[in-house]
């Protein structure tokens, strides 16, 4: 185990080294005008020595449990697909040191054989590759050579594959979504998925057993969606709206210091936390209260989903409307003031018009993160698909279904699991749409105060 690690170790050394001895040999020539500075004659010996060494590691990592496995299995010529898989892992467990039967001690003796004889080869190539890289990039210092052009050269290739990288990921999941939508409408009507009233995605493990198909009527699923989305953000809203005025207009600078980093601290509170307040204080307060009013509140309830997820966004409506106030010029606070407007007809006619678009973009931020939501609804509204508009009952919410659905041994090809990808793609379809809605409420108004 320390010999899969330590290549990363010796990576890391032998380029420290590189750029503290490319940057002394440098200094150590005769002083003329350089191309660049002597710290960019260091980074420029140790891209020489970790870059190489670094895609050798990676290449290796890459191709070895591969191959491993393909030696390991040459043994088993009969056996392939998911009874190769089987046993391979078997194999794997008992070389971790779990007890499974029936495995042949001779190719977990080979597994474990292979898997030392690689690390050691992997550390000596990674090593050999990295003291080559040293004394190359080394040897090639000189006043002459344009070290900050091939530094920055190296740096932009570096951001452009990370762009590419980014990109290719955004590509790939939309792609995946969509082949494997489109694989679950073929067994399930998309009229059925969008329009029917009843969610029950539970199938048939055999052929005798009770209720063979399920029920695909995703319309419950998404009202709860919508249902605990509009109760937090009715809290949410004005509450952190209204902070953010205060804080941005009226407080004074040391309230200011002590209240922001307090609400803020609101987001960094895990939401498993939120979740057990919610089931264990919030919603047994609320049924209680329901009881002396002659209400029934559920013991599980959109409600109080919806008002724990709403304490909980407040910060990202509040943080970043009081950054765009804050922002707004004082030569137009100072106008409405010196035309004889007060502050409060100052903030609603001249501050929060010009600050209009931050707003909605923490709007749109909150709204997002409330849709996104999955710990909080688990614990706090239950997973029954209700269609109901009533936020005293349980409901349940499109993430959680898609948790819900990804769990347990099933086939990866049943109409159970493919319509979690259709969620996905419908709730990606529907956040996209609210994104570019908010876009172009920023740029009307964007326009108006430029």
């Amino acid at each position: 185990m320390l010999l899969s690690y330590l290549p990363l170790l010796i990576i890391a050394l032998f380029g420290a080294g590189a750029f503290y001895a490319s940057r002394a040999r440098i200094s150590a020539a005769p002083q003329r005008s350089l191309p660049g500075l002597p710290g960019h004659y260091g980074w420029y010996g140790t891209l020489w020595t970790v870059v190489p060494a670094t895609l050798v590691y990676a290449a290796w990592t890459i191709i070895d449990d591969q191959v491993i496995r393909n030696v390991v299995l040459s043994d088993f010529p009969d056996l392939s697909g998911a009874a190769a898989t089987l046993l391979y892992v078997s194999i794997e467990n008992a070389a971790a040191g779990v007890m499974t039967d029936d495995v042949p001690m001779a190719s977990v003796e080979l597994l474990l054989h292979l898997e030392n004889l690689s690390a050691a080869a992997r550390f000596a190539l990674v090593t050999a590759v990295s003291v080559l890289g040293f004394f190359w990039g080394w040897r090639r210092i000189r006043p002459e050579l344009t070290a900050r052009d091939r530094v920055e050269t190296a740096l932009l290739v570096a951001l452009f594959i990370a762009s590419i990288i980014a990109i290719l990921t955004t590509v790939g999941i939309v792609l995946s979504l969509v082949v494997e939508t489109f694989r679950f409408f073929q067994l399930v009507s998309p009229f059925e998925f969008f329009f029917g009233l009843e969610w029950s995605p539970q199938i048939a493990l055999r052929e005798d057993q009770v209720a063979a198909s399920g029920a695909f009527g995703a319309v419950p699923v998404f009202a709860g969606t919508l249902l605990i989305t509009v109760i937090a953000m009715l809290v949410a809203g004005p509450i952190g709206l209204m902070s953010a005025i205060y804080l941005a207009e009226y407080a004074h600078p040391r309230v200011r210091a002590v209240i922001k980093p307090l609400l803020e601290i609101l987001a960094g509170i895990p939401t498993v936390v939120y979740g057990f307040f919610a089931a264990l204080v919030l919603a047994p307060s609320m049924r209680n209260l329901g009881v002396d009013l002659g209400l029934t509140i559920s013991s599980e309830s959109a409600l109080a989903a919806g008002l724990i997820m709403g304490i909980m966004i407040i910060p990202f409506v509040s943080s970043l409307s009081d950054d765009i106030m804050t922002a707004v010029p004082m030569s137009l606070r100072e106008g409405s003031y010196g035309l004889g407007a007060t502050a409060s007809e100052t903030i609603k006619r001249v501050i929060l018009p010009a600050a209009t678009p931050g707003i909605v973009g923490g709007f749109m931020l909150a709204i997002s993160r409330a849709i996104g939501e999955t710990m909080i609804v688990v614990m706090a509204a239950g997973l029954a698909a209700n269609l109901t508009a009533n936020p005293f009952e349980a409901v349940t919410t499109v993430t959680v279904q898609i948790a819900t659905l990804l769990v347990g041994d099933h086939e990866f090809d049943s109409e159970k699991t493919m319509a979690a990808f259709a969620l996905g793609l419908t709730l990606f379809i529907v956040t996209l749409a609210l994104n570019v809605a908010a876009l172009r409420v920023v740029q009307k108004y964007s326009e108006r105060y430029e």
